[in-house]
């Protein structure tokens, strides 16, 4: 394999890694911090253990976050040095602001929530778990504008002396954060955050509001901390895969017109036409195969168009939007370079991503169903069945990365009206050998591969020991130079 092949590779297996622990931190300390604000206000000592329970499980993931995410930035400049020249002005910008103003929040703001328990008056301590969630929604902000940059070039032009691409200004800058790429992301990236958290909330307890039944014999515990948090991970669940499934539409059509052979690819339009039915399979690698389609004329028209027919709901098949691509950059890059991303990854991995997000709103509404007029859930069964649901939104945000990405090929930048455009084997690094690219490549992956087994081990034991309704709360005294402690 060339270095350009190992390059992608090793970017795509660590930014599968690390967006593991990315969506769980992003929508769990939202959630930690509800817990918090109703156990100040309402003085419950259930809430307050389950706020515990739940603000253990989020320090791990933000910490195995922190070292899965630090060998992004590298990476940049070891295997991408060519992309980095090219828009390194631009992408810098965002990333950037991440370290200085995001990262400074959570950094800051987590350390004086953990060791500031019983120490910061109530209302302080319950005001830094809420800066720190307002820096890790910050922190998604700035990364997914960088991203958006890469699908939809907006707010810069190339500097015809040096070659490279240039911010176009403070207003430049301010399109590379609010463009409508941007944005429409941003939604339903953060929808997916709060789907992968609730679902582990609801998960958890259900699993324990059974087991707890079994154990202690009664229905106090399950009642008074599981039920609880059961319903605010399922409302979540179902807020958010209602924002997922509508962000997500609004995202397909404007792909459409910025990205249309990744549209066609996801899509798996074969054919040009009008009233595209939705196309359920496809058998084989390639569109000479059979497909089978959904039974709703139209259907595949008004996910990317939002028309259901008429000359409105005109998909281009994806070999059509290849040729017109070719005519267009035949001056630049020759006649005959594939402008089409593999289809079979670009195809599935959108299925997979849409049919969990269908999935977890059945979930949340059959749980929410199953806790109507206060019952609770008894069968450890169903417990165990619920416990085995809480990877599918990883899985889900994973594919959705994976489309993203994978859709956007062969362009490391998409090209803009502006003309700022790179394709991926142009940003790889000249100096750069496969060979070095294979060491480091292996490396890292026996390295997030030994952090991920951490992070499942440490998620698994802490969960495992559940709530200690007879916990102690630790109470400091009034040396306020005494070291502080870490209580949870």
């Amino acid at each position: 394999m060339e270095a350009l092949d190992l390059a992608r590779w090793q970017f795509g297996i660590t930014t599968v890694y690390h967006f593991l622990q990315v969506p769980l931190t992003i929508g769990l300390s939202i959630l930690v911090a509800i817990l918090q604000t109703k156990t100040r206000r309402s003085a419950n000592p259930a809430l307050a253990r389950m706020t515990d329970f739940f603000g253990k499980l989020l320090l791990i993931t933000f910490a195995l976050g922190v070292a899965t995410g630090i060998v992004q930035e590298f990476q940049f400049g070891m295997n991408w040095s060519e992309y980095s020249i090219f828009v390194g002005d631009i992408f810098g910008a965002p990333l950037a602001f991440e370290a200085l103003l995001a990262f400074f929040l959570e950094s800051t703001f987590l350390g004086l929530w953990i060791f500031g328990k019983n120490r910061l008056s109530p209302r302080l301590h319950n005001l830094s778990i809420w800066l720190f969630a307002i820096g890790t929604v910050l922190s998604a902000f700035f990364i997914l504008s960088a991203n958006s940059f890469m699908q939809n070039p907006t707010g810069a032009v190339v500097n015809p002396e040096t070659g490279r691409a240039e911010l176009d200004g403070m207003g430049g800058f301010l399109h590379v954060l609010f463009n409508k790429t941007s944005l429409l992301t941003f939604a339903h990236t953060i929808s997916g955050a709060f789907l992968v958290a609730g679902t582990l909330v609801a998960g958890m307890s259900f699993w324990w509001m059974a087991r707890s039944v079994r154990l202690t014999g009664s229905d106090d515990e399950a009642r008074t901390a599981w039920r609880p948090t059961a319903r605010l991970g399922l409302v979540t669940m179902l807020i958010a895969s209602l924002g997922a499934i509508g962000s997500g539409h609004f995202i397909g059509q404007h792909i459409a017109e910025i990205q249309p052979a990744k549209a066609s690819a996801m899509m798996g339009v074969c054919e040009s036409g009008e009233s595209h039915k939705f196309v359920i399979v496809m058998w084989t690698t390639d569109c000479d195969g059979a497909q089978l389609t959904a039974p709703i004329p139209g259907l595949e028209s008004f996910m990317a168009t939002n028309h259901f027919s008429g000359p409105e709901s005109f998909i281009p098949s994806l070999d059509d939007v290849n040729t017109e691509l070719q005519e267009k950059y035949a001056d630049i890059y020759g006649d005959d370079v594939d402008y089409r991303p593999n289809l079979t990854v670009t195809f599935w991995s959108f299925r997979i991503m849409m049919g969990i997000g269908f999935l977890c709103l059945a979930l949340a509404l059959a749980g929410l169903y199953s806790l109507r007029e206060n019952r609770l859930l008894r069968s450890e069964k169903w417990g165990r069945f619920w416990l085995w649901m809480i990877p599918m939104p990883f899985l889900g945000n994973s594919f959705g990365w994976i489309l993203t990405e994978m859709g956007r090929q062969p362009w490391v930048v998409n090209p803009g009206d502006n003309g700022v455009m790179l394709m991926t084997s142009l940003g790889v690094s000249n100096s750069v050998s496969a060979t070095t690219v294979i060491f480091s490549m292996a490396l890292f992956t026996l390295v997030y591969t030994g952090l991920g087994v951490i992070w499942v081990l440490l998620l698994r034991r802490y969960a495992l020991e559940g709530v200690n309704p007879k916990k102690e709360e630790v109470h400091h005294d009034e040396d306020t130079d005494a070291p502080m402690s870490f209580v949870y």
